[in-house]
């Protein structure tokens, strides 16, 4: 059989692809920029569903604080290590950066089991304790999210797009409504993968510039 097997020609074999298909069957949609452009396109690329170009939330100024908080060397906390793993952590330590998730912690834990929350809810609160930057990437828990709505402690931004029928819509509405920057995606669909695509395409445009 023949077949591509280099990945870089795969992924812009892709992304030709991609271009192709939204000009056949959304003609008239427009990007607001060639940054988010990218944002979404990358998450149709890892999901390949194109209802991504209804469904992505940006707060006017959540791609431009996301990249300053990555210039400056802030910390990105994920609800899974899922996300954390999808993101491309060497990318974000040449500008300075790490990507953290708590929820495995023993502490975490000890103090879930104690306050009757969700692990992903005592991570945020282990998150806050910390100084510095922070940038939230959800992909997976709504509770982590409304908990990060909850305290008064407002981090650079969230990326919220947590997956599932239980909250996540929900929580993401709440994100939208609230006064955070950030990106949320509406309804139910998400993922640790979407997240993780987000801050990838945010970071990829980023070298492009340098």
């Amino acid at each position: 059989m023949q077949y591509i097997k280099h990945p870089r020609q795969i992924e812009d074999n892709s992304f030709i692809i991609i271009d192709d298909i939204i000009k056949q069957t959304h003609p008239d949609y427009q990007f607001v920029d060639r940054v988010q452009a990218a944002v979404i396109k990358r998450v149709i690329h890892t999901t390949a569903d194109f209802e991504w170009l209804t469904l992505l939330h940006f707060t006017s100024d959540a791609i431009e604080q996301i990249q300053q908080g990555i210039r400056a060397g802030c910390t990105l906390y994920t609800d899974t290590t899922m996300a954390m793993s999808g993101i491309n952590k060497r990318r974000l330590a040449e500008y300075g950066c790490e990507c953290r998730c708590y929820v495995s912690d023993n502490d975490v834990a000890q103090h879930a089991k104690e306050a009757q929350i969700t692990r992903s809810m005592a991570a945020v609160d282990k998150a806050l304790t910390e100084e510095g930057e922070k940038i939230f990437v959800f992909g997976n828990a709504p509770t982590a999210l409304f908990r990060l709505l909850e305290q008064s402690e407002k981090p650079r931004a969230v990326v919220g797009v947590p997956v599932g029928f239980v909250g996540a819509a929900e929580s993401k509405e709440a994100l939208v409504n609230s006064q955070l920057t950030g990106i949320a995606s509406i309804g139910r669909k998400g993922g640790s993968n979407v997240a993780a695509a987000i801050i990838n395409a945010i970071i990829y445009q980023m070298d492009k510039e340098a």
